[in-house]
C-alpha cells in the first residue's frame, strides 16, 4: 500500500464570502470536490473578521454585493492587514469600469457569476 505524504498534507482553507444560498451551496460543492476546506462568512463585516481571525485562510472568494459590507470595502479593510493573501472577487454584474473599481480596492482577479465549475478551479488554482 503506497502512503504518499500528499495524504497527510493539510488541505487548503477558503473563505468564501457569499450571501446567496443558492450560490454558496454550489461553490462550496465544487471546492469541497477538490479537497478544499471551506468556510462561509454571508457578509463583508464576517469576512473581514474570519481573515483575521485564521490564518489558515489561503484564498478569498468574496461576493461584491453582499449585506452590511460591500466585497469591494471588506478587501480594502482586508488589504489593510493582509496584503498577500490572493482576494478573487465574485459578480454577477461586469460592466466596463467594474473590472477597474474592483482590481483597484485588492482583489487580485475576478470571476463573473454564473460560473462554471471549471472556471472556479482554474482561477483557485492560478492562485494556490
Amino acid at each position: 500500500m503506497m502512503n504518499s505524504s500528499k495524504e497527510n498534507d493539510v488541505k487548503p482553507t477558503i473563505l468564501l464570502a457569499e450571501d446567496d444560498k443558492l450560490s454558496s451551496s454550489y461553490f462550496k460543492a465544487v471546492l469541497s470536490s477538490q479537497g478544499f476546506n471551506v468556510i462561509i462568512a454571508e457578509n463583508g463585516v464576517e469576512a473581514v473578521s474570519v481573515v483575521r481571525e485564521h490564518p489558515e485562510v489561503m484564498l478569498v472568494l468574496m461576493d461584491i454585493k453582499m449585506p452590511e459590507k460591500s466585497g469591494i470595502e471588506a478587501a480594502r479593510e482586508i488589504r489593510s492587514f493582509n496584503e498577500s493573501i490572493p482576494l478573487i472577487a465574485q459578480t454577477a454584474f461586469a460592466l466596463a469600469g467594474d473590472r477597474e473599481a474592483i482590481m483597484e480596492s485588492g482583489f487580485n482577479d475576478y470571476i463573473t457569476k454564473p460560473v462554471s465549475k471549471e472556471d472556479l478551479i482554474a482561477v483557485v488554482n492560478r492562485f494556490l
